[in-house]
């Protein structure tokens, strides 16, 4: 799927209050973040499905983009010693289109951003 318009709208949105070192040109699409693996970007959809994962190490929420869990293309991670500071809370984002900003890793055969900072997710208007 190409940007449209509006995300590109959204992007520069996005970037303009993001740290200079997260810069990205476009926003991608969570079904296609797998393709920018190992670079920094901007990742951006719907959070399907949230989890958090309180007996596996760091207690990570997952926030599953790209698809309906266990057949989504992207994920973003917010370790547990992380989670109190994110407002609104993790499991209130499913359901809405938030942009997530940081290095594209690969988990399994899905990509990842591990997401450290509030600063680095945003809810977002995509059409």
């Amino acid at each position: 799927m190409k940007p449209t318009f509006h995300m590109l709208i959204l992007a520069a949105a996005v970037l303009a209050a993001a740290p200079v070192a997260a810069l990205a040109v476009d926003a991608i699409p969570a079904e296609q973040a797998a393709r920018f693996v190992g670079k920094d970007g901007m990742v951006c959809g719907k959070v399907e499905k949230t989890r958090y994962a309180q007996n596996s190490e760091g207690e990570p929420t997952f926030l599953y983009m790209g698809g309906a869990f266990p057949r989504h293309t992207f994920s973003a991670r917010i370790p547990g010693d992380q989670r109190n500071k994110f407002k609104p809370s993790p499991e209130e984002l499913e359901g809405k289109d938030v942009c997530v900003i940081g290095t594209i890793q690969r988990d399994a055969s899905r990509a990842e951003i591990a997401v450290t900072s509030p600063s680095n997710l945003k809810l977002a208007t995509i059409k």
